[in-house]
């Protein structure tokens, strides 16, 4: 008669994760999935040749910025998110999403919405489509030409969500009104000029060749003023209390996601300016001036959408941005 002994075996691995992934945590021991799928992935020797369209650059170079960092990794999100952790957070919140917009089109929420407030949601919102992608642009930008997995990873995803919003700000324009709306919104954005001083800033940040720049003047300034006024103050305060639930609901994505990029941007600046006066120093600078042209941008829009509160609330947002970056280390 045969038996057998069934035991369990613990296997000691041989190694916890790789060399240089150990080298930066302090040792041998295991490390997370976001620090083996981020640190020192950079690619940076073995350059076959300079990239023609600027010969004086090596195809990722840290020269593209006047940022300079002892250590590129340095920089580290504090959401951790790789390709595995994002897709997950955000497929959670499509989840929400969806359910937020069947919701409303089952009970019939678009169509019970007041003349104004419907009104107010398809000028202030459709246009924003076209802002969100040019931000889409300036972060896939500054992903091809940024130095370091630690912040140009991000922006992958940062620019697919940028993508994302503009989707869902068209969803809501086909469930607020005909699909000739889109084509206005689009003629808005072109000719109304209430919109011409955020499509000036946009566009002139198409062109700005310092990636870190893109970066403060993008998702540091631009949305740090346009999320808190339009999604805070405009839907969620002043539409919701004149029956506008709704349109607080179909954005509730945008509120949520700003929420939780201004810590992972507020973390870049303050890795930045702590590395040295010379990087606080340019960083202020280029918040000073993407400061004083979003502001000065934004004003019609704030004015439009909340007429004489419209100066008032502005400026609470630019204090409250302004607070952001003081607690960044930054001082304007």
């Amino acid at each position: 008669m045969t038996t057998m002994d069934l035991r369990t075996v613990s296997i000691k691995p041989l190694r916890h994760t790789f060399d240089h992934v150990a080298k930066r945590i302090g040792g041998d021991k295991p490390a997370t999935r976001y620090q083996e799928g981020t640190f020192d992935l950079q690619a940076t020797h073995n350059f076959h040749y300079r990239p023609t369209w600027d010969p004086d650059h090596e195809i990722f170079d840290p020269r593209r910025t006047a940022i300079v960092m002892a250590d590129w990794y340095a920089f580290k999100d504090p959401r951790q998110f790789y390709y595995g952790t994002y897709t997950q957070a955000r497929a959670r919140q499509q989840e929400s999403t969806e359910a937020n917009f069947e919701f409303v089109e089952q009970r019939g929420l678009a169509a019970a919405l007041p003349d104004a407030v419907r009104r107010m949601a398809i000028e202030l919102l459709l246009p924003l489509r076209h802002l969100a992608w040019g931000g889409n642009m300036n972060c896939a930008y500054i992903c091809a030409y940024g130095y370091g997995t630690g912040i140009s990873q991000p922006h992958i995803y940062q620019a697919m969500d940028q993508l994302g919003i503009a989707q869902f700000l068209t969803r809501i324009g086909l469930l607020l009104d005909e699909p000739e709306a889109l084509d206005r919104a689009k003629l808005q954005w072109l000719q109304d000029p209430k919109w011409q001083g955020l499509r000036r800033y946009v566009e002139d940040v198409f062109v700005v060749k310092d990636w870190f720049e893109v970066f403060v003047a993008q998702n540091l300034v631009l949305d740090g003023l346009i999320y808190p006024l339009v999604y805070e103050h405009v839907v969620d305060d002043v539409l919701t209390m004149k029956g506008g639930t709704a349109v607080a609901m179909l954005t509730k994505f945008m509120t949520e996601w700003h929420a939780e990029t201004a810590k992972w941007v507020d973390a870049q600046i303050k890795t930045a300016a702590a590395e040295s006066p010379a990087n606080q120093a340019q960083v202020a600078s280029w918040i000073r001036h993407w400061l004083a042209r979003g502001l000065e941008a934004c004003a019609p829009l704030a004015e439009f959408a909340l007429d004489e509160d419209g100066p008032g609330t502005l400026a609470t947002v630019a204090a409250q941005l302004q607070a952001r970056i003081a607690k960044s280390g930054v001082t304007l």
